[in-house]
């Protein structure tokens, strides 16, 4: 049996009585209603010391409230109140109020305010005082949120205690989801978001969890009102049939709380479609509903179903621009394990979560690494757009393996090609590190220059050969440079927000930096230099778009990769069998001996049949075991598929077929075939993961936090 109603005054309806008192504190006059709040006549009142209403213990409280009257000031506080009835004390607000009037010498005079909540029995008892609790103020303030778990905590506040005792809201789980809303039956999967109780007991929370996700069995009045999307009127619940409920649903606990109480299920339906609905209990002692209470309570509900629609729809909207804002950036940044990546991300505004600004760290075959950093001029959407398609061709370009300064001159022409539609122009820096030779390659258009940091604590801006902005016609033609990198320097690139802003001069932001990445900055983590480097730019609110890519270059230990040069002799694919055998043995890779020969057997033989000239063959075993081979011809391999009677063109389809990956690149010299395979027990695929966003753990992140 649900426990007896036991609800707070704060919230609830209540009686008052007005009393005058003279300046002797005396009860001179009494308002009618003083038998139905104090339990006694006027005339039991009038003449007695007012002090008498309390108990001994409230009457030094009161004396405090008469003697402030005599200063002309109004003071209240809650006490017990004695009824002469036989009944017990009672809370009450007393309230004492000046009034100043009478013949010359007169004291001043007072009225007494005393307020006591209503009975269990009497109250929901005025219909007027529900509608104008339901209807009026406490709608507009919960309407106000558009977050649909704030809305339906509201929403349960205002109907407990003004309307019931328990209240819950049930809606859609596409609701929930963000997914497009259709008409569901009496079968649909309902999410319970708001439960609340005017006596806080835990069995109601525990017994109808909030976050409970659930479809409600035939023969039960929660599957009726979702079926009908009529409301459900129970004046009064019986024993045996809160078990029943209980039983279908076979949830025990639930038919005991449902026992002896009046319920009425109220479905919230906007726009002709049944978003959910609300479940008002009143517990024994309380009025029952009857059919006025159900037409007040829908009343509330179709307000209520527009707020909720409201919120379902602005978090459907927040949701998709969120998804789409963030597929602009990078999920994951990936890089040869002698590499280590860190980058930070920071929008220019709050309105977006996302700008023109963009960074990439792409690992690449043959332990390369591809760092990149751009800037699309402007802000908000129009420049997250032109940078998310930026960024996607460059990633291609990236994956084509083609050199810095290439890849940015066809990002220059697609900018031309964007700006006949709409004028954009934007800055790009992209590097490739090589971690078996220790070597960086780098070009620029209008960019702001690297940084590096050798291990030593020296660091300088590299000189790259200059270029006008992506899509600027005229100037010089990209190129790019190539530097030599001590092992374990730090490479650090970014965008103009990081060292210019209003206040501050771009020489200065530039020296900034570069005494971030002093000599103290070996031994500090990447993590550490990451979190300096964004130090004290939250607060500026003019800030432009800031994105930061840092990398520690490390070159691959030298057991880790094998090179050798073979002679363009038809012998050289048995040595090259040889010399592949015996490194693999060393590293333990006996397993992968047979493939590996066979896929450099091949290759080889390629490179003899159309090339001239000496042949280089490696092996790294890095994450992956990569072999690659390099000969002086600059046509590219195609995979075709040869034809029964053909003698040759099966090579590149056997090697596609053994090998994880496979591709190729051109070099100064000629071209580099690769192909890469999985080793054992290694995962392949070990980058750096971008922090999953869901609620809100994104790279603009700490954006929106400080």
């Amino acid at each position: 049996m649900a426990p007896r109603g036991d609800a707070p005054a704060a919230d609830s309806a209540s009686r008052t009585l007005v009393l005058g008192i003279d300046g002797a504190r005396q009860i001179v006059q009494c308002g009618p209603n003083a038998k139905a709040v104090l339990g006694r006549a006027p005339e039991e009142l009038i003449g007695r010391p007012a002090t008498d209403l309390v108990g001994d213990e409230a009457k030094a409280e009161l004396e405090t409230l008469l003697e402030a009257n005599g200063a002309g000031q109004e003071r209240n506080g809650v006490m017990g109140v004695l009824r002469g009835d036989g009944g017990a004390s009672a809370d009450a607000l007393v309230t004492v109020q000046p009034m100043l009037g009478g013949g010359p010498g007169a004291a001043p005079a007072a009225l007494l305010f005393i307020r006591v909540e209503l009975p269990p029995s009497e109250r929901y008892q005025d219909p007027a005082l529900m509608r104008r609790a339901l209807m009026d103020d406490p709608l507009t303030r919960f309407g106000a949120t558009l977050d649909l778990d704030q809305s339906a905590r509201g929403l349960v506040d205002v109907v407990v205690p003004h309307f019931c005792n328990v209240a819950s809201v049930l809606v859609l789980e596409s609701l929930v989801a963000a997914d497009e809303v259709h008409a569901e039956s009496g079968s649909a999967v309902l999410r319970r978001i708001a439960v609340t109780s005017d006596d806080g007991n835990p069995a109601w929370t525990s017994t109808f969890p909030v976050g409970e996700v659930l479809v409600f069995p035939e023969g039960t009045p929660y599957r009726q009102v979702m079926e009908t999307a009529r409301p459900v009127h129970l004046p009064h619940i019986t024993l045996d049939a809160a078990s029943e409920i209980g039983r279908l649903w076979r949830r025990g606990p639930a038919g005991e709380l449902l026992s002896d109480v009046s319920m009425v299920l109220l479905p919230m339906i906007a726009r002709d479609t049944l978003l959910g609905f609300i479940a008002c209990t009143r517990v024994p002692g309380f009025r029952k509903f009857d059919a006025y209470d159900v037409e007040i309570g829908m009343e509330f509900a179709a307000r209520a179903a527009i707020v909720i629609d409201n919120a379902r729809r602005y978090s459907r909207e927040r949701a998709t621009a969120l998804a789409l804002q963030r597929s602009l950036l990078p999920m994951r940044l990936s890089a040869p394990s002698s590499v280590e990546v860190r980058h930070r991300y920071l929008p220019g505004s709050k309105l977006v979560e996302v700008g023109g600004d963009w960074y990439e760290s792409i690992a690449l075959p043959g332990a390369r690494v591809a760092l990149i950093v751009g800037d699309v001029a402007g802000h908000g959407v129009r420049a997250a757009v032109t940078m998310g398609r930026l960024r996607t061709a460059l990633h291609t370009l990236a994956n084509l393996e083609l050199p810095p300064a290439d890849a940015l001159h066809v990002m220059h022409e697609l900018m031309i090609e964007l700006g006949e539609q709409e004028p954009h122009f934007a800055t790009c820096v992209y590097a490739v590190y090589d971690a078996t030779t220790g070597t960086i390659e780098i070009a620029s258009a209008g960019h702001l220059p690297p940084l590096l940091a050798s291990p030593t604590g020296d660091n300088e801006y590299l000189e790259v050969p200059p270029a006008p902005p992506l899509g600027v016609s005229g100037g010089s033609a990209i190129e790019s440079r190539e530097f030599a990198v001590e092992d374990g320097s730090l490479f650090v690139i970014y965008t103009d927000g990081l060292v210019e802003n209003r206040g501050r001069d771009i020489d200065d932001g530039l020296a900034r930096l570069q005494k971030i990445f002093g000599r103290d900055s070996v031994d500090r983590s990447m993590e550490d230099l990451a979190k300096t480097t964004l130090a004290g730019v939250y607060a500026d609110q003019h800030r432009d778009d800031i994105a930061v890519l840092i990398a520690r270059l490390r070159r691959l230990p030298q057991d880790r990769y094998s090179s050798w040069t073979l002679p363009a002799d038809p012998a050289a694919v048995r040595r090259a069998r040889g010399l592949v055998s015996t490194r693999l043995a060393e590293w333990g890779l006996e397993e992968l001996d047979y493939t590996t020969e066979l896929l450099a057997s091949e290759l080889i033989t390629n490179a003899l049949r159309y090339a001239h000239g000496p042949i280089e063959l490696r092996l790294l075993l890095e994450r992956t075991l990569v072999l690659e081979v390099l000969d002086r011809s600059a046509a590219l391999p195609r995979l075709r598929r040869a034809e029964d009677d053909d003698e040759n063109g099966r090579g590149l389809l056997v090697v596609s077929q053994l090998a994880h990956r496979w591709g190729s690149r051109r070099t100064a010299a000629g071209k580099v075939v690769w192909c890469e395979q999985i080793v054992p027990g290694v995962d392949p695929d070990a980058s750096e993961q971008v922090p999953a966003w869901p609620e809100e753990a994104w790279p603009g992140e700490l954006h929106h936090r400080e």
